[in-house]
């Protein structure tokens, strides 16, 4: 057996995809399972933690001074059952490359995040979540099992029944409680590629509530752009996306006739040339002013692409970079239903301070699951893409405080800057979380920036 030596690792600069702090770890990568317990075995002090593709905006798939490692190196289909939709599937596998290999057979995920390009292991480490969580839940509803190497070096089976307290864990666990090697799923059955979408024109923030609320059972999938930099009358304008996938017949009737071709498309990557600043007041108020009016005040039944309602800024690779050198955080929070009120509260406080943001978006959630440190709980979830200018910090401790007050919490796959002393608040199960980790790993082998960053390790 070829081992792997975890010096032997080439170092690099990582970054999360905020690009807001760098930091140069050992990067490996095993292609066997063997190899990745040869890795958790020897690391030393600064510990390992596994990465996927790096779409996790802050730092927890990084590990200053430590050994990062890299889990694509292990991708593919170890077991399929078309006839019940389930998958054992090789954890640094990307939900990208599933829907290409899945949709023509009639399968979904069941569960995408805003972008495809996420590994199963980050899905399930961050418990993502999507448009469907108020129907579907989050990646760890949907896990029937995974296989998970501990601190120990030594393989352990998880399920919901086997080693329950250890796999919930690891849902949600940030990569904290040991390395995924591979994860049976539930696959969602589709008869087509294409989604039928409702579109609707809010005039403001009240109006694109009171539709979600009342949208709850009638659609899959539902997501509003909200434009942040709208005040006074016009706060939380919003253009909400709902919808379902097609039937095939549906979508043979329309005069597509391939109804489960899935063949994405990817644009020409944005050059890293940008300056920082360019997203700024006067560019995005002309973009949302143009993105609202452009939108349909009302439209039923449109037919759309997989890329296009779920993933639109996929296809243009290194979108990132157009916010320039110094990043941007991306700030997302949930509140409890009977918390609603801070939505509007912190809209009023964003767009009042100015901030630039064009991608913005308001989701129902619906229960959240069993993980310690899973993010989703039943209510409001509003994310925001902001630029690193001077004055973020006071204006976001204050609302993460008020979130806190709330009952609600920050997404850690998302988390940059927030304050250390709030996580238990927002996190009540945190210490029940760190004693099946400290079983798991008792040497705390499994490191990352993020962990450090918040006291997690």
């Amino acid at each position: 057996m070829s081992r792997v030596d975890p010096t032997a690792g080439r170092e690099q600069l990582l970054w999360g995809w905020g690009r807001t702090s760098p930091a140069r770890s050992t990067v490996v990568a095993p292609e066997r399972a063997e190899q990745v317990v040869d890795v958790v075995r020897s690391v030393g002090p600064t510990g390992v933690v596994a990465r996927g593709l790096g779409r996790s905006y802050g730092d927890p798939a990084q590990n200053a001074g430590g050994v990062v490692l890299d889990g694509t190196s292990r991708s593919g289909l170890l077991e399929l059952d078309l006839a019940r939709g389930i998958a054992r599937i090789e954890a640094g596998t990307s939900l990208d490359d599933l829907m290409k290999w899945l949709v023509p057979l009639g399968w979904f995920v069941p569960v995408t995040p805003g972008t495809r390009i996420v590994t199963v292991g980050g899905a399930i480490a961050s418990d993502v979540h999507g448009k469907n969580h108020h129907k579907k839940g989050s990646w760890g509803n949907h896990v029937l099992s995974l296989r998970l190497v501990d601190g120990r070096g030594e393989v352990r089976d998880l399920s919901p029944i086997e080693e329950p307290d250890l796999f919930w864990a690891t849902v949600g666990g940030m990569g904290l409680t040991g390395i995924i090697l591979d994860a049976t799923v539930q696959l969602q059955a589709v008869s087509s590629s294409r989604i039928l979408v409702d579109s609707d024109r809010a005039a403001d923030l009240d109006e694109v509530m009171a539709l979600m609320i009342d949208g709850d059972d009638d659609y899959d999938y539902s997501v509003a752009w909200i434009d942040v930099m709208a005040k006074g009358r016009r706060l939380g304008r919003s253009v909400l996306d709902r919808g379902r996938f097609a039937t095939r017949d549906e979508v043979l009737a329309a005069g597509v006739h391939r109804p489960a071709d899935y063949a994405p498309h990817h644009l020409a990557s944005v050059p890293d040339l940008f300056p920082s600043g360019l997203v700024n007041h006067l560019t995005v108020k002309a973009f949302n002013e143009l993105w609202f009016r452009k939108s349909p005040a009302r439209r039923r039944d449109a037919l759309m692409g997989i890329e296009h309602f779920f993933h639109p800024l996929d296809m243009v690779s290194d979108w990132n970079r157009v916010y320039g050198r110094r990043g941007f955080i991306q700030w997302q929070y949930v509140v409890p239903d009977e918390a609603s009120d801070f939505v509007r509260y912190s809209l009023e406080q964003i767009s009042g301070a100015g901030l630039p943001s064009f991608l913005s978006v308001l989701k129902r959630m619906g229960p959240g699951n069993a993980g310690h440190l899973s993010f989703p709980i039943a209510g409001w979830t509003l994310t925001i893409d902001i630029p690193v200018t001077a004055g973020l910090d006071e204006l976001f401790d204050d609302l993460d405080r008020r979130v806190a007050d709330l009952g609600g919490r920050l997404y850690l796959a998302k988390d940059s800057r927030m304050d250390p002393a709030l996580l238990a608040l927002m996190y009540p199960r945190l210490e029940e979380w760190r004693e099946i980790r400290d079983k798991a790993d008792p040497q705390h082998r499994f490191r990352s920036d993020l962990g450090r960053r918040l006291g997690l390790v």
